[in-house]
């Protein structure tokens, strides 16, 4: 089984890092494949970010049209319909949910669309808060950066504050974290890209496709221009 990884920004280390955390939630012989477009923002903080990002997404998912299902490693699922038009493998978001939980992500833009994606899954009345860190994307890939402690002390207050039973980590930039987020704070820390890896998997295992019939249906046929020309959908 191949299960592709797609970060749809295109910062490298933050590509590494998603794959060791994806290849530690597979089960043996699945093989892991992470990946990042070479154009588009390096990180997603926002609607405006999304924008430019789901192009390069698309791209990525058209290189391995043998893919058994993708994972788009972006917890404002950043292309995530536009994906599935893409291809009949199962393409799964990195979000996941906790009985009670909060959500602790990077800056207050990324609240409003986190928001959203929780009243689309039906899982606004789980979610006690969405919470920023204020925290950029990319500070959580400089090592002297004091990025962790800060999200430490912003679930300890969700923790405190909104009656959550667990944490949901916000970015999937965060992944390297979450096992040492989860012994300081002593509640569940969930991760989304390794949660997302396995229903991933198990969608692949049951031979369960996206269905075609109507929303999810392939583009209509005509010319893409500039990096997509001569692209067609799997």
């Amino acid at each position: 089984m191949l299960i592709c990884v797609v970060n749809p920004n295109t910062t490298v280390s933050m590509t590494a890092k998603i794959a060791v955390a994806a290849r530690a939630a597979a089960s043996p012989g699945v093989e892991i494949r992470a990946s990042n477009p070479t154009f588009g923002p390096a990180s997603i903080e926002g609607y405006y970010d999304e924008a430019f990002a789901v192009p390069g997404l698309l791209d990525e998912i058209a290189k391995t049209p043998d893919a058994d299902a993708f994972v788009v490693a972006c917890f404002d699922d950043t292309g995530l319909e536009a994906a599935r038009c893409a291809t009949d493998a199962p393409v799964h978001m990195a979000s996941l949910i906790a009985d009670k939980f909060s959500v602790v992500t990077t800056l207050p833009r990324s609240i409003a669309p986190i928001e959203k994606n929780l009243v689309k899954y039906g899982l606004a009345s789980r979610c006690a808060r969405v919470r920023a860190a204020n925290v950029a994307v990319l500070d959580l890939e400089e090592p002297d950066s004091d990025a962790c402690r800060t999200i430490e002390a912003e679930i300890l207050r969700a923790l405190a504050e909104d009656g959550a039973e667990a944490i949901v980590l916000g970015c999937a930039g965060m992944t390297d974290l979450v096992r040492d987020l989860e012994r300081k704070v002593g509640a569940p820390v969930l991760d989304g890209v390794a949660c997302a890896v396995g229903l991933a998997e198990t969608l692949a295992r049951l031979g369960l496709r996206t269905s075609k019939r109507n929303t999810y249906a392939p583009p209509r046929p005509k010319s893409y221009s500039g990096a997509f020309a001569g692209w067609s959908p799997r």
